[in-house]
């Protein structure tokens, strides 16, 4: 026959009481005093970190959510859900931050409009709250902009995934970044000569290949300048021309195709005619695209990267391709 054993947290079937009362307390309130009382992590001694001794480049806290407003171009405001991340630098002998401050902070600034310079507050913000010396933060949202059709006059709400980023070195040097994804067709240029080729020597019908494709634009603002959202969009629509559309009639799926056909382009094209867009725009310090054409003539995808060519700016070393799917 089995002993019969207590429990720690719970009865047990032979009638012994848990050994460790639960409960929660809805009445008790937090007094000055208390708090005070209460054990912090940042007061550990050296001997309570683990690991090298070293220091981290960034630490602190990914995706936390709230509705922030954004201005537009002509002035209006949106409110948008905005997923944050919040970095602070973290000095070899401490063992840890105050994750909390760095929310905490953000909520402080939370009612005002985003710009650059709302950024770089929170960002010293940060810098002064967590006793750190260098600090980052990105807010990214989807940005809605009414587009027109190309014929029938109708208008559609279409989406762009973006990101602005702020970077406050110990030097007192602050970087502003903005990150914006644009979704275009692209129409096969060997494709397309191809079939004129088979319609013309063997009357053959035949549709040229095109498919969904996505640039991913990171542009620097030059120190002074603003440069929106909708300017960016309008550099990749001057230069692609076949931005994929959300209200159609007949009419206008049938402009889309002699559209894509007047813009045919390899993913090498897309690369260099949005350097000659964004390049000519003083307003940019600097800029990264990276594009990718998702094939529908084979099972892999064609991409292409270039930057703007800065002494110590941008590198071409984007890789993470799987992030352009759309």
């Amino acid at each position: 026959m089995s002993k019969k054993k207590p429990m720690y947290l719970h009865r047990s079937s032979h009638g012994h009481p848990a050994r460790i009362a639960r409960g929660y307390d809805k009445k008790f309130k937090v007094q000055p005093t208390y708090r005070q009382s209460l054990p912090d992590m940042m007061e550990a001694a050296h001997d309570a970190i683990q690991g090298a001794n070293v220091p981290i480049q960034q630490v602190g806290i990914h995706n936390f959510k709230l509705p922030l407003k954004y201005r537009t171009k002509g002035g209006q405001i949106h409110t948008l859900e905005t997923s944050v991340t919040g970095t602070v630098s973290l000095e070899a002998e401490l063992k840890g931050i105050n994750m909390s401050r760095i929310m905490r902070t953000f909520y402080e600034h939370k009612g005002g409009v985003i710009t650059g310079e709302w950024m770089g507050k929170v960002l010293k913000n940060y810098l002064r709250n967590v006793d750190s010396k260098d600090a980052r933060l990105k807010i990214s949202f989807s940005y809605p902009m009414l587009r027109p059709s190309l014929r029938s006059g109708l208008e559609g709400w279409q989406f762009y995934d973006a990101s602005f980023e702020g970077v406050m070195t110990h030097t007192g040097r602050y970087r502003r970044f903005i990150h914006f994804d644009f979704v275009y067709s692209s129409a096969c240029p060997c494709s397309a000569e191809l079939s004129e080729h088979a319609r013309d020597l063997r009357g053959a019908y035949t549709v040229p290949h095109s498919q969904r494709s996505k640039a991913r634009v990171t542009v620097e603002e030059a120190e002074g300048k603003k440069i929106w959202i909708e300017d960016i969009h309008q550099h990749c629509l001057d230069a692609l021309h076949t931005e994929t559309q959300v209200m159609v009639k007949r009419e206008d799926e049938q402009a889309f195709a002699e559209l894509n056909g007047a813009y045919l382009k390899f993913v090498e094209d897309a690369a260099r005619l949005l350097y000659k867009e964004f390049d000519a725009d003083r307003r940019i310090a600097d800029f990264r695209i990276a594009c990718t054409h998702l094939e529908s003539l084979h099972s892999h995808d064609a991409v292409s990267v270039i930057c703007k060519g800065v002494k110590g700016g941008f590198t071409a070393d984007f890789m993470d391709f799987g992030q352009l799917l759309c």
